[in-house]
């Protein structure tokens, strides 16, 4: 388990990388860079901050969009709760490595101890590895020059795409959610602010939801 944990950690960690080119595409200097990945520490959320700023968004819309990508972690917070049960001190801490991999890992386990035990390897080695490979990112598209030139402003739409394949491959409720997420963007980015398209997408999973329900009923 111990090594599984830490694969979740030392593989995902290493998208850091692309974190780090995206927000110096963006304009963003390496201590911001830096500051966002040690204290946000949730990367759809990040990428999604630093892509809208970058293409000219209103910090408002740039921050409800990454809020909204981020609100997720809460409910895993409240499940992770029950099954971690750690001691009211460690909670704050424990809080912050409330993320996607996580909350998978601490999941799968069997019984409550194997679950602290690979929450605890799969955020410490996600944490410390996310974190030096986007100052490695941050610094090393710097001393590039134009990020643009290289093609590294793609990085963070290629990440998202990495991130979506697996959820569209998973089921047709999965599916038809993506789908109608990228019309909406299609049809909202050339009407509205940048940074505003992301929030439009996001009525896609209850419309879904409703109209399933609607059939099943």
């Amino acid at each position: 388990m111990v090594r599984d944990a830490l694969g979740v950690g030392l593989t995902v960690g290493l998208s850091g990388f692309a974190f780090g080119a995206t927000a110096a595409g963006a304009g963003f200097g390496v201590p911001q860079a830096c500051a966002l990945s040690l204290l946000v520490f949730t990367g759809a959320s990040q990428f999604a901050l630093v892509g809208a700023l970058g293409a000219g968004a209103n910090p408002l819309a740039a921050v409800a969009g990454a809020f909204f990508l981020g609100v997720r972690n809460a409910f895993y917070g409240l499940r992770l709760a029950q099954l971690l049960r750690l001691p009211r001190g460690l909670r704050p801490l424990a809080a912050h490595w409330v993320i996607d991999e996580t909350s998978a890992v601490a999941l799968a386990q069997p019984d409550r101890s194997a679950a602290r035990l690979g929450f605890t390897v799969t955020g410490l080695s996600l944490y410390v590895l996310w974190n030096l490979t986007t100052l490695a990112g941050a610094l090393g598209a710097s001393a590039l020059g134009d990020p643009a030139v290289w093609g590294l402003n793609a990085a963070g739409p290629a990440v998202f795409l990495a991130l979506l394949a697996p959820m569209v491959r998973s089921g047709g409720r999965e599916r038809a959610t993506a789908a109608l997420a990228v019309v909406l963007v299609l049809v909202a980015v050339p009407l509205l602010p940048a940074g505003v398209p992301v929030l439009v997408a996001a009525i896609a999973a209850p419309l879904v939801m409703f109209v399933r329900r609607g059939a099943e009923a």
